[in-house]
């Protein structure tokens, strides 16, 4: 027990010792060696500490050669300790300050990791989407050869994925709120926003019976007139998914409208 202790004093001793060095060279002014250690602690990962030295002597490497080694390190290592918001400023200085820097392109990459990365769900506010989506098609078209292409590709997919399915979620709340014209009218915008939205099928598959449904609940002088609507809205899906997951099911409404839109059709083929 007695042992246990005494490693414990001196454990703690050595934290101390080790946080009182850190303190002392931070608060002083000797630029290679706090240099020197901002990278090395970068190098170990301690990226809170690497931070707060890159910091200390950013103002002292101004018209240094290490100035924009400096300033690009303190952005990365706010960006490796998550602190993407304070990283992202970091990053948007640079790219401005030293444009010809080597650091330049990464720093601009890692800008938009940052934006990308202060997005939200698809049910939330997407203005930081359609921002970082400006930014990544900028980059795309400014670095085409970049080593990071791939990343911003698939970034921009995700972000792209979210929008659709925000724009697909909100025009299907109507259907669920059974309000079936308001449904129609919301789903048909969004093909007509974005024919190429993924969630295309389940799209046309609402919007015909939003149709058929919003038929069915009118007065008789008006449904076979909206029934018609259901019928072209049945044969655009038909004929985009005919091995669809719901076709048994959109078929037989299929079949029960028409024998309200063609009843004496029906009888002769009965």
């Amino acid at each position: 027990m007695y042992k246990r202790f005494i490693a414990l004093v001196l454990t703690v001793l050595a934290l101390a010792g080790c946080s009182s060095k850190f303190e002392k060279l931070l608060s002083s002014y000797d630029f290679p060696q706090k240099y020197k250690v901002a990278l090395q602690l970068y190098e170990e990962e301690k990226f809170t500490k690497a931070s707060q030295l890159f910091e200390s002597i950013a103002m002292l490497s101004d018209n240094s050669p290490q100035e924009d080694t400096v300033k690009f390190y303190w952005a990365m290592s706010n960006y490796r300790n998550l602190d993407y918001a304070t990283a992202e400023e970091e990053f948007r200085d640079f790219i401005t300050t030293f444009a010809r820097s080597p650091f330049a392109e990464e720093a601009e990459f890692r800008m938009i990791d940052c934006m990308y990365q202060q997005t939200y769900r698809y049910e939330l506010d997407q203005n930081p989407t359609n921002r970082a989506l400006t930014f990544i098609s900028r980059y795309l078209l400014e670095h085409s050869k970049s080593q990071y292409t791939d990343m911003c590709l698939l970034m921009q997919d995700d972000l792209h994925q979210r929008l659709e399915q925000k724009a697909y979620e909100g025009a299907k709340l109507y259907y669920h709120m059974e309000d079936y014209l308001a449904a129609h009218h919301a789903l048909k915008n969004v093909l007509k926003d974005n024919a190429d939205n993924r969630y295309r099928e389940d799209v046309l598959y609402y919007t015909a019976m939003a149709a058929y449904k919003y038929a069915l609940n009118s007065i008789p002088q008006k449904q076979k007139e909206r029934y018609m609507t259901f019928l072209d809205d049945y044969y655009n899906f038909v004929s985009e998914y005919p091995e669809s997951k719901y076709r048994t099911e959109i078929d037989h409404i299929y079949k029960r409208v028409s024998k309200i839109i063609k009843p004496e059709e029906n009888t002769t083929n009965e």
